[in-house]
């Protein structure tokens, strides 16, 4: 098999491109070229007049496809393409490739230098054909500045909109759109403004903080909505952090809470651990209103709520968990156990509170029936509830 050379080439906006003299004779001496539309329209005129070019499309399966009929290709991308960017994808889908890197500025770097803006400490995040995570994990730890990368579902307006939605206006949005272009623009503007403004696209977002936002560690139950008439169907503040404690998340990736009824737990737990994948299982259809209201009032997007019996759900299409914690059982405890245990991670956990000497019998007995220990225990009397019993099994 023949050895693959990518020439990557980073190149802005402009249909003015400067290059170096080793990148332009790269260019001059390549055979087979390619980019997106938009890289060919810049620089169309700079190839030699019998080169191949290769549209950087989707599905790329079907560019890649092309690529292999070629020892040496030269692909043009935008700005850094270690950033984010195309370098990385052939990286990935071509390890044994040699790949050379020519980097321009990044589309974020370009803005921050239009604004004066020193980024040494700004996070930077793609929501280019990506979820919101990465965007909802700054936001919830805080960052001060926080550069985005669009695209056309997820632009400045849509990142407003769920920063607003979630509680998140002490940040100020600049845009910068079709930067390195003649015709490029730069807007500064409260988020609400941006809402409803429509933008040209390519842009990029960079967020920068304006006040800090009031933050919890161990929220009072009373801030929480509740389901009507039923105010004690919480988790209480001390019972939540130490059964947080006790499912020891730092460092796992995914919680299953089940019978999550307020939210609660699955809340103090993004709080506190934002890169957590959560999914939170409740038959009560009045808890989905619940959820929602809760996390945009604590600013927690990204809990997965699942509305239905969890006894009946087909779990395989839910992120496998290496921590559970059981807020209900609904007089099936025995049954949930093992089902829990057949999609719980190597190494996983599993925190369940007891309000019953039967239902801390019944744990132990179904723990112990799945080959699982329990390795921590705690008793809590909180005021004039009844006590509560923590339990860990591993």
């Amino acid at each position: 098999m023949f050895e693959r050379n990518f020439k990557v080439i980073g190149i802005s906006d402009s249909r003015q491109q400067w290059f170096p003299p080793e990148v332009t004779s790269i260019i001059k001496s390549g055979k087979v070229f390619s980019g997106g539309k938009r890289h060919h329209e810049i620089v169309a005129h700079l190839l030699p007049s019998d080169a191949t070019w290769i549209n950087i499309t989707v599905p790329l399966e079907n560019v890649f496809k092309e690529y292999i009929h070629y020892t040496d290709i030269v692909v043009f991308a935008s700005g850094d393409p270690l950033f984010f960017g195309y370098a990385v994808t052939l990286q990935r889908e071509f390890p044994d490739a040699q790949i050379e890197v020519f980097p321009a500025f990044n589309s974020l770097q370009l803005l921050a230098h239009k604004i004066k803006l020193p980024y040494s400490d700004m996070i930077c995040v793609s929501l280019t054909g990506r979820p919101w995570k990465s965007l909802d994990v700054a936001l919830m730890r805080n960052q001060p500045k926080i550069g985005i990368l669009t695209d056309r579902k997820k632009g400045p307006a849509e990142i407003a909109e769920r920063m607003l939605n979630y509680g998140y206006d002490n940040y100020r949005i600049t845009v910068g759109e079709c930067l390195g272009n003649s015709s490029e623009t730069v807007r500064t503007l409260p988020l609400k403004q941006a809402v409803n403004t429509e933008f040209r696209n390519p842009n990029c977002v960079i967020l920068q903080m304006t006040g800090n936002r009031k933050r919890f560690f161990g929220i009072p139950e009373k801030m929480f909505s509740h389901l009507e008439g039923r105010n004690n169907m919480i988790t209480k503040m001390p019972v939540r952090l130490l059964s947080l404690a006790m499912l020891d998340l730092f460092g796992k990736s995914t919680m299953w809470d089940v019978g999550f009824c307020t939210g609660s737990v699955s809340i103090e737990a993004k709080l506190q651990f934002p890169e957590l994948d959560i999914v939170a299982f409740e038959r009560r259809e009045e808890s989905r209103k619940l959820i929602e209201e809760n996390s945009r009032r604590f600013g927690t997007p990204g809990i997965e709520s699942v509305i239905a019996d969890f006894m009946e759900c087909d779990l395989s299409q839910y992120l496998a968990p290496d921590a559970v914690f059981i807020g209900g059982h609904g007089g099936r405890l025995d049954e949930m156990v093992e089902r829990i245990s057949k999609f719980l991670r190597p190494g996983g956990c599993v925190v369940f509170n007891s309000v019953s000497d039967e239902s801390c019998k019944t744990f132990m007995t179904a723990i112990e029936k799945c080959g699982r220990r329990i390795v921590e225990s705690h008793r809590l009397h909180l005021d004039s509830y009844n006590p509560i019993m923590i339990m860990k099994a591993i």
